[in-house]
């Protein structure tokens, strides 16, 4: 029986060879998207690893007494706007431990560098970046050491003496937990369990429309397949022999889509590997598969598929002669929108109502989404009902009365095709109006504002004596593109008051009234693009950085700083706070810094606020890309999964299409019948999917931001547009088969 269903399969004409062809390439894509998705995973754990030896200010004493301590201090630095991991060690002993992806210590003035941030070395001017640095290069930094490609990462080579002041900490190992699984507050590495999460969501979102596919691929044809395997019942077959034939076909497609798959796997994974996902790139080896991964894949992919050709034949398993027994299924009740109802009133009741813990925050958002979700996949026939009755009431020719009634009689069977792009729409929708909202309100300002071109170097009280003004770097100044040095002086109200705001003048927003620095208000006019002084003030209370909460919104050109309560005599006896450089260039912006690193090694090193927001924005901006794959990927396997399901109900209505032509009935009308009974779901899912992502999204920034949904850039639109018009055109390559299939002799009784 399975030789001859194996014949049946491959040597069944034209038909079944296409059939088979379609389930294989459905399941080929649904195994290579599933594969990468298990090595995403597996590529953030093996890259968090890598984070883990960074971690190694907090790692335990280790075991052997015999080990040397280490100095150890590691800070971050910055080029460009990109992150520069800054290690200093210096040993105490022949026997202190080593970190990985170097054969030794540094000694003094010797340092390891990343093969990424060796070549910005090579092609850098040295006063930008080199002078930083201590010493020279004695080798490069191991991938065993390297979280990505892209890693920039120096280890430096000093002296005890060095170190201590600076703030190092001896150490008698290097750490090796994974911060995933580090319980003793390791800071650097990935938030694991969120970026499983998002790759998850991700993984579903694409993986649905494809499972979807492959669904309605093999209903391709169903009715003649079922009315020959009753036949095949009529003369003599069992129901388990016809279940055999069913589930070779069904395993021949799967095994040659399987195979398919592991091969896109592998011709995609570079490309893959070079998506930041976690806002590094992977090493392509990094994108691996265990042997369960493999095993899970290879055998539950075939399985799978014996199983759905069984639920498929389930009415030719009961009786030969249940394929004839079709009557109109009931239609769907409004009780499939409480799922919907109930994910929006869930989100509703916590605007106003954000709870407290993380967990909690989690618990209440992510159930209202999937509510919402699940609301959606369950009403979707409900409301493709609505839009086909409403579609027939308004008929005013017959293909619209045609189209509008067949939908009608079974909407969940029109939904179908078309419910893979609910999870896509639906999870686009929410990521796009929630990072737009967010980054339009705290992302990343301008390159060319005021946080970006100034840079600021702090000096906390706890860190020591300030610096005088005579040891401010006087070559400062004389930097081509430096625009002004600006110092800035502690409050003398060194202790802030209970919080208090006041409106500014615009009435748009409240601000601080108390700031830990002050500056003179003719200062504050010298430098033109810090903001102003109240009228009549002699001395503002500032910001550090000079910039304080107007990066959240630097549309307001006119910031009045709040006065300050002392004289301009005052100010240049208090101690200076920070030192803030104001630039018109990259490049006089790198060498400002390197100077003011070079001239106080101690705390935090010099920045712009532009380069802290960066880190944020930069992550949202990648899931913004996510989101956007996941739309560019779903909406055309969504057009394939309407093609299928349209050339497949030509199929099945052939013989009623051919009677309707014999009749008088015009092709062109017949095709707008099918074009109608694809555009009208397609449409209607669309619109709903989009419109409650947004409301979603709404509700979830109203209540844990207390923002107010803005709308998407017009790249979205178009977007959508565009992929909608893609799926349309994959549907309009199959009409051209009613012309072929609906001719005269398809009308003759079989």
């Amino acid at each position: 029986m399975i030789r001859f269903a194996a014949r049946l399969t491959l040597a069944g004409g034209r038909e079944a060879a296409t059939r088979l062809v379609i389930i294989a390439a459905a399941v080929a894509l649904g195994v290579g998207m599933l594969l990468t998705t298990l090595a995403g995973m597996n590529a953030v754990n093996a890259q968090n690893q890598r984070y883990a030896w960074l971690n190694t200010t907090v790692a335990p004493a280790a075991a052997d007494p015999s080990v040397d301590p280490l100095w150890w201090l590691i800070r971050q630095d910055y080029y460009h706007g990109e992150s520069i991991g800054r290690i200093e060690v210096a040993a105490t002993g022949p026997d202190a431990p080593v970190p990985p992806g170097i054969p030794r210590l540094p000694g003094p003035g010797e340092y390891y560098v990343s093969p990424a941030l060796g070549e910005l070395l090579r092609t850098t001017p040295p006063a930008q970046l080199a002078d930083r640095f201590p010493g020279h290069q004695v080798g490069t930094i191991g991938r065993a050491a390297l979280p990505s490609p892209d890693s920039l990462l120096i280890v430096i080579g000093r002296t005890p003496t060095d170190l201590e002041p600076l703030g190092a900490r001896q150490v008698t190992q290097i750490m090796a937990t994974s911060p995933s699984d580090c319980s003793r507050g390791c800071y650097v590495g990935i938030r694991h369990d969120g970026m499983t999460l998002v790759l998850s969501v991700v993984a579903t979102a694409l993986l649905f429309p494809v499972l979807i596919f492959i669904g309605t691929a093999t209903r391709l044809a169903a009715t003649r397949r079922e009315q020959r395997f009753a036949a095949m019942r009529l003369v003599g077959a069992t129901p388990r022999q016809i279940s055999v034939i069913s589930a070779v076909e069904s395993v021949v497609a799967a095994v040659a889509g399987t195979v398919v798959g592991f091969g896109l796997f592998l011709a995609f994974r570079p490309g893959v590997a070079a998506i930041p996902f976690t806002g590094e790139p992977f090493f392509t080896a990094d994108l691996s598969l265990t042997l369960v991964d493999v095993l899970a894949v290879a055998l539950g992919i075939p399985l799978g598929a014996v199983v759905a050709s069984w639920l498929a034949l389930r009415r030719v398993q009961i009786s030969p002669l249940g394929v004839t027994r079709r009557v109109t299924p009931k239609p769907p009740r409004a009780w499939r929108l409480i799922p919907l109802v109930a994910g929006l009133a869930e989100l509703t009741y916590f605007v106003g109502r954000r709870p407290p813990t993380t967990n909690g925050q989690l618990t209440a958002y992510l159930s209202g989404f999937l509510l919402i979700l699940a609301g959606l996949l369950l009403a979707g026939p409900w409301l493709t009902m609505l839009g086909a009755r409403l579609l027939a009431g308004r008929a005013s020719r017959p293909a619209t009365l045609i189209a509008g009634r067949r939908l009608a009689d079974n909407p969940k069977a029109a939904f179908r095709s078309v419910s893979g792009l609910i999870v896509a729409l639906f999870v686009t929708s929410v990521a796009t109006g929630t990072i737009t909202t967010y980054v339009a309100n705290r992302g990343e300002p301008r390159t060319d504002s005021v946080a970006a071109t100034s840079l600021s170097k702090w000096f906390p009280p706890q860190e020591g004596p300030a610096p005088t003004a005579d040891q401010i770097p006087a070559g400062l100044a004389a930097i081509p593109g430096v625009r002004s040095v600006a110092l800035v002086r502690a409050n003398p109200v060194d202790q802030p008051p209970p919080l208090e705001v006041r409106q500014s003048p615009t009435d748009s927003a409240p601000d601080r009234w108390w700031w830990p620095g002050i500056v003179t208000c003719a200062e504050l006019d010298r430098l033109a693009v810090f903001g102003t002084c109240p009228a009549g003030a002699q001395v503002a209370a500032v910001a550090d950085d000079l910039i304080g909460e107007r990066a959240w919104d630097l549309t307001r050109d006119s910031y009045v700083w709040p006065a300050a309560d002392a004289s301009p005599a005052e100010v240049d006896r208090q101690p200076i706070r920070s030192v803030v450089v104001n630039t018109t260039s990259r490049a006089a912006f790198e060498q400002a810094r390197t100077m003011l690193i070079n001239a106080f090694p101690t705390g935090r090193f010099p920045n712009s606020t532009a380069e802290w927001e960066a880190d944020s924005a930069r992550l949202l901006r990648q899931f913004q890309q996510l989101a956007n794959v996941v739309m560019l990927a779903s909406l055309p396997i969504a057009g394939c999964s309407l093609a299928v399901s349209v050339a497949g109900g030509l199929s099945d209505r052939k013989r009623p299409f051919s009677m309707l032509r014999l009749t008088g009935v015009q092709l062109r009308t017949l095709r707008r019948v099918v074009a109608l009974e694809t555009v009208v779901p397609l449409l209607v899912v669309a619109a709903v999917a989009i419109g409650m992502g947004f409301l979603a999204a709404h509700l979830f920034l109203r209540s844990q931001l207390d923002y107010t949904l803005l709308p998407p850039h017009g790249s979205f639109y178009l977007m959508v547009a565009g992929g909608l018009a893609v799926s349309l055109g994959i549907v309009a390559s199959t009409l051209p088969l009613l012309r072929r299939i609906t001719g005269p002799e398809t009308a003759r009784n079989e």
